[in-house]
């Protein structure tokens, strides 16, 4: 461990108290937390916002929550202080980690973060901590949903829904990267970057012919879909699928009833899951951190930062996200 004199008693955190709208989000000091002995305390350098954090600081997400309650879920800093079990992991490491904010754990957006040696990566030097704490959540995604869930393998189709995204477009570049031929839907005035990232065919998804083109793109059916735009129809969906074929659900806490042709489901060997990341095991989630170091480092894809904030503004951040106002990423800087 480190000599722990150099950690002071206090941090600054971005926290709740009770479960509610953004403005429940305070800024203020709280004790930095404890190190266990396979924990490693880390000293934040950045975080990124994601919709989720807004699900579990409203309630509509309900897990464990200590009170009080850091917020976030994703990080890039030092490790200040390491566990004696915490093996293979040193003070002064750049790390990173995109587990913490669920399921009782205190979240990222403080000064310092204790985080399971388990859940915690290190940040290769020759990526930017910026792209990564932005990419962590949605690279993470895209790589449980396509290789974990849908089981993509080279050769198959894959639809991609919402392409232009942040999740969609690392799912864009890892399909591609992997053998895959990739049809996605995305704005027109974004295709020349999904043709960038590998995808085969876009298709605009204002299109008033959507329906005939994403099923002409692909006679013979798809063999994952995903619709990471969270406006899908999972009935279209189904009739999409090609015998065997894997659709992968990704749908928010809004998401309503649907009604799904059974039929044509079983009949094709078809399959539907649904993946939230929040339930991943460590073991998956190691796994996608290498999916989310190979696509910053091996393909073009870069995720995109609508902003750049201060920790103060982290309620800020909560209620322009909820509103719909972001494209990107917003990250927040603490030192």
């Amino acid at each position: 461990m480190t000599d722990t004199d150099t950690v002071p008693d206090l941090m600054r955190a971005a926290y709740i108290d009770s479960v509610g709208p953004a403005d429940h989000i305070r800024r203020g000091e709280l004790p930095v937390p404890p190190v266990g002995p396979t924990d490693v305390l880390v000293r934040v350098a950045a975080v990124a916002v994601n919709p989720v954090d807004t699900f579990v600081r409203s309630g509509a997400y309900a897990t464990p929550l200590p009170f009080p309650f850091v917020v976030g879920r994703d990080l890039v800093g030092e490790i200040a202080v390491a566990g004696s079990g915490a093996a293979g992991l040193t003070p002064g490491q750049r790390v990173w980690c995109n587990s913490l904010g669920h399921a009782g754990r205190q979240g990222s957006f403080a000064q310092y973060a204790t985080v399971a040696a388990e859940r915690l990566y290190a940040a290769p030097r020759d990526i930017d901590g910026e792209h990564l704490v932005a990419a962590a959540h949605p690279a993470a995604s895209a790589w449980l949903a396509l290789f974990r869930h849908g089981r993509l393998r080279p050769g198959e189709t894959v639809y991609i829904g919402g392409g232009a995204g942040n999740v969609g477009g690392a799912a864009v570049a890892l399909a591609s990267r992997a053998g895959a031929r990739v049809v996605a839907t995305a704005r027109a005035e974004d295709a020349t970057v999904l043709y960038g990232l590998g995808a085969a065919e876009v298709i605009d998804y204002r299109s008033s012919d959507l329906g005939a083109r994403v099923r002409g793109a692909a006679p013979d059916g798809y063999d994952v879909h995903l619709d990471t735009s969270g406006h899908g129809v999972l009935a279209e969906a189904v009739d999409l699928l090609a015998p065997g074929g894997r659709l992968v659900a990704m749908v928010g806490p809004g998401g309503g009833p649907a009604e799904l042709p059974l039929s044509r489901l079983y009949t094709r060997d078809a399959s539907i899951v649904g993946f939230a990341i929040s339930n991943a095991t460590t073991a998956d989630l190691a796994e996608a951190a290498e999916g989310v170091v190979r696509v910053l480092r091996d393909t073009p894809w870069r995720p995109r930062i609508a902003d750049r904030l201060p920790l103060s503004m982290t309620a800020e951040a909560h209620r322009r996200l909820e509103a719909g106002e972001v494209r990107g990423r917003l990250v927040l800087a603490l030192c």
